[in-house]
């Protein structure tokens, strides 16, 4: 199976096209980490995402101006689409893989200080770490919620991980 430049895949098949960015915006190349998510994505998902690796202070003033939670935190995601789910599962193949050609699915926001602590901490290294969390961020982009979902989007998060190689 092959891949495209961005990490998505070709041959018109469902993908997933991910941009990284640093705080400014400008692209980086984050080859490994592309391919890695383009790889463990739940098939329910297609389109693109941007991950941004923003530093500390201002993930703190994104929660702050966007959840009102004055502190910094390690994932921000903003979803582009409205439609949850199950909408996404009720789409047949063919509707997905016309609609992954103009798809934006919105962007996930990684602070680099908070993902280092914690990389520290579980003993592994920074893009481990932006894996973990650009998967949780993916997850939330698709409507998964698990404040809410009983358990749904962790044991999916949990599967796509081991997936992907990260116990």
């Amino acid at each position: 199976m092959r891949t495209s430049k961005n990490g998505g895949l070709m041959n018109g098949e469902r993908s997933l096209r991910v941009v990284v960015t640093d705080g400014r915006g400008r692209h980086l190349r984050a080859d490994r980490f592309r391919k890695w998510l383009s790889f463990v994505y739940p098939r329910s998902a297609c389109g693109e995402v941007t991950v941004a690796l923003v530093c500390d202070r201002k993930m703190r003033t994104l929660n702050c101006h966007f959840r009102q939670v004055d502190r910094v935190t390690d994932v921000l995601a903003f979803p582009c689409l409205t439609m949850n789910v199950q909408s996404l599962r009720q789409l047949n193949r063919a509707s997905r893989i016309a609609a992954a050609n103009d798809r934006f699915l919105g962007d996930i926001v990684i602070a680099t200080g908070v993902a280092r602590r914690q990389a520290s901490a579980a003993r592994h290294s920074l893009w481990t770490e932006f894996r973990y969390l650009a998967l949780h961020g993916l997850l939330h982009l698709l409507g998964y919620d698990h404040a809410r979902d009983r358990g749904q989007m962790v044991r999916l998060e949990q599967r796509l991980r081991r997936k992907g190689g990260l116990d």
